[in-house]
């Protein structure tokens, strides 16, 4: 095993390495295509990881939150779109989700009434940013959600069949 990095202010991807006991070179094997002066690169910030090469770290480093880190942080699209999420414990995230929806059903006949014309008018439009924000939260509920599966299925605190034995069984 390669010499223990004393740097200050790791990056994700250096910290999920570590977290998983691998040098450089041990990811580069781990990873089969990322070499380890690649990996040493991203690290160091020199270089951005490609999408395919975040996917091989968050398997072989099994930290599920990579990707949401990588499309909320480092894709333009992602930090655009993707709500951030994080790993929480499924007790927290079940009564996050709960509470969400809750909200959502409390503001569905007023989304109707605003979507009833095809349009958001200018006295809609609080409500309508309102609504958005509690959708938004959703979202990110969900997202840490399947965080969390896909954690608790690496750990083994799931099995891979009752997942798939799920009605939804992609994520």
């Amino acid at each position: 095993m390669g010499k223990r990095s004393v740097k200050e202010n790791k990056n994700i991807y250096q910290l999920s390495r570590e977290a998983a006991g691998l040098s450089r070179e041990g990811a580069e094997e781990a990873l089969g295509f990322i070499s380890a002066d690649r990996v040493e690169r991203i690290e160091s910030g020199k270089s951005m990881p490609h999408p395919d090469e975040v996917l091989a770290m968050e398997q072989g480093y099994k930290n599920h939150e990579l990707a949401n880190y990588y499309c909320t942080h480092e894709c333009p699209i992602g930090i655009k779109y993707m709500p951030k999420a994080n790993l929480k414990p499924l007790s927290q995230l079940t009564v996050e989700l709960i509470s969400a929806l809750n909200a959502m059903d409390k503001e569905k006949d007023r989304l109707i009434d605003i979507a009833v014309d095809g349009r958001v008018n200018s006295f809609e439009r609080e409500r309508f940013d309102t609504i958005l924000e509690k959708l938004v939260t959703l979202d990110r509920t969900i997202s840490g959600m399947r965080i969390w599966i896909e954690h608790a299925l690496s750990s083994g605190k799931m099995d891979e069949a009752d997942r798939l034995s799920s009605p939804e069984r992609r994520f």
